[in-house]
């Protein structure tokens, strides 16, 4: 199986396919893995998500057919999918910063087809180990919160800061069951890879007692999982590993994030430590 050559066949398939409805089971098919597991991929490869990828290339497409002019944009919104008119021109003015009356006169953006090609890095250690543990609950603080993909997230340390004594040592006392103590999870990667879009995060404790009331709680089904432990300058350490898990691990691995929560365990508050140690829990199971 060569991951990079299945990855280039979806992105192929989804080319031939801008004028029509882009089937992702079909796209999943070719790139032998699941829905989910591409659209991860594809956003940690190429830094947006697989919806706004196809959003810029279909733009694009429609404005080079708007300059050569002989086209009502009517006519284009149908072609590419649009219900409507208006619907077609906000998304061209979303990337083009310009309506499509303007676009004969303005500049206008271009997004060339993307394709995936090797690069060696190093071949650095991934250390992880497998797991399987039975049902349990994160029980704890819950928002939504913003995706970013580098840096500190502020409304998660804002989270973090809302905490005090009292529910800390309320929450370590509730922690029964691997990862112990303090923990996060994340309910909807599944959903969401646009970085600013709105994920279900919690801070809490897994455990397998009642969840208290005036607490939040979200259930983790039984199942395996792959525990990556990082160490290093927080967050581009942890941040680097998630990228290569998707980038690196799941192509080569066998496995596939099952839609599960994501778990992440922390040594310490003190994030400032350049040793900083985490573990990244995925719940996976066979590709």
């Amino acid at each position: 199986m060569n991951p990079l050559h299945n990855l280039n066949q979806a992105l192929n398939y989804i080319e031939e396919h801008l004028e029509d409805e882009i089937d992702l089971n079909e796209v999943a098919r070719r790139a032998c893995c699941s829905q989910y597991h591409f659209t991860r991929t594809f956003s940690f490869l190429a830094g947006i998500s697989l919806s706004e990828y196809v959003r810029r290339r279909r733009m694009t497409l429609a404005a080079a057919e708007l300059r050569a002019g002989g086209v009502r944009t009517l006519d284009l919104a149908v072609k590419y999918g649009y219900t409507s008119a208006d619907a077609f021109a906000r998304a061209f003015a979303a990337v083009h910063g310009v309506t499509p009356s303007q676009s004969r006169e303005m500049a206008l953006k271009a997004y060339p087809r993307m394709s995936f090609q090797l690069t060696i890095q190093g071949g650095e250690v991934m250390n992880y180990r497998m797991v399987s543990k039975e049902a349990f609950r994160v029980v704890g603080l819950y928002r939504q919160v913003r995706l970013i993909y580098e840096g500190i997230n502020p409304e998660i340390s804002a989270m973090w800061k809302s905490l005090d004594e009292t529910t800390v040592s309320l929450l370590k006392g509730l922690s029964n069951t691997e990862p112990t103590g303090l923990i996060q999870a994340t309910n909807n990667l599944a959903e969401v890879q646009e970085e600013g879009t709105l994920l279900e995060h919690y801070i809490g404790a897994a455990t397998t007692r009642e969840c208290p009331a005036g607490m939040d709680c979200i259930e983790i089904p039984a199942g395996d999982w792959a525990v990556f432990a990082t160490q290093g300058p927080f967050p581009k350490t942890m941040q680097d590993i998630w990228a290569r898990i998707y980038t690196e691990w799941f192509p080569s691995s066998g496995y596939e994030h099952n839609g599960s929560p994501t778990l992440v365990w922390s040594e310490s508050p003190d994030i400032t430590s350049p040793t900083y140690r985490n573990e990244i829990w995925i719940p996976v199971s066979k590709s």
